[in-house]
């Protein structure tokens, strides 16, 4: 591996201080408690009022705590898993890796850009810096050119496709949705609190949809970029959606409205995207 040394680096700033950060986030409770202000925008607003995100609305730090849970459990061990297995010069530890680290990108892209300013805002970027540096030399370390003939033949190239396109078609809809109805009626937009615009619609619909509908465009007509694109969006789909799953029950325990529709299609999309997982890891030739 030509950037190993390099990787390894980045990788254990990313386990030790997602660790950190993520304690603190689940575990810090100074503070007050629940208010209630007026945004900006005219809405009357819950704040959460204790810990690392005091200055956040309750629908948020529902969302984040449970997302900080999902990283230790779950986003942390599979980046301690795909680095024991690059170390065979595995194909599936690489693809492992890369998806956990877009993951990881994505996850504090949006810590960075969305959270009210706290004392992890350093922090933050440098996870949000580190996971983009290894999310790129974790792509350089694969042989794109020849990915195609490293997969059998009868990996089911037009399911896994097909449930991109669907899944990314969905999502884009879905915000789409909540954005248009926004603008037609005047209105605030749906969740956005007392915060200043939509970050992660402007995320998902800027990067997430595209290169969902993209690579399994790609993947069913058996592109090597879309075998490569494919497993980081299964790869990250399954940890996302996971999260967002975690995220919507700790809504519900909190006392957040969550629609029981939109539970039940993440719950769908989990279930597919842990199945599409197994079944690229099992097709890969080792």
């Amino acid at each position: 591996m030509k950037y190993k040394k390099y990787l390894k680096v980045l990788i254990t700033i990313i386990i030790i201080v997602s660790a950190i950060s993520s304690f603190i986030g689940i575990f810090s409770n100074n503070g007050s408690g629940q208010y209630n202000i007026t945004s900006i925008h005219g809405e009357a607003v819950t704040i959460y009022g204790k810990g690392i995100y005091k200055n956040d609305s309750i629908s948020l730090v529902a969302q984040g705590k449970a997302q900080d849970l999902v990283i230790l459990i779950l986003g942390i061990p599979m980046l301690i898993i795909s680095m024991i297995v690059l170390k065979k010069e595995s194909l599936k530890g690489k693809l492992l890796l890369t998806g956990t680290l877009a993951y990881f990108l994505y996850t504090y892209i949006s810590y960075t850009f969305l959270w009210n300013y706290n004392y992890l805002f350093l922090p933050y970027i440098l996870l949000m810096s580190c996971s983009f540096f290894a999310f790129i030399l974790s792509i350089m370390e694969i042989d794109v050119a020849n990915l195609k003939g490293k997969f059998k033949e009868k990996l089911p190239t037009k399911l896994i496709g097909g449930f991109q396109v669907f899944l990314g078609t969905a999502i884009g809809l879905m915000w789409i949705g909540i954005i248009a109805q926004s603008l037609k009626t005047g209105t605030v937009a749906t969740g956005l609190d007392h915060y200043t615009t939509l970050v992660i619609q402007g995320m998902d619909l800027g990067f997430v949809v595209p290169v969902s509908i993209l690579s399994g465009i790609l993947m069913i007509k058996k592109n090597n970029y879309g075998y490569l694109f494919s497993s980081i969006i299964i790869i990250k789909g399954f940890s996302m959606i996971s999260t967002i799953n975690a995220m919507q029950i700790n809504m519900m325990i909190s006392g957040v409205a969550v629609s029981l529709v939109t539970l039940s299609m993440f719950t769908l999309a989990n279930i597919g995207c842990i199945y599409l997982f197994i079944v690229l890891l099992r097709n890969i030739k080792e």
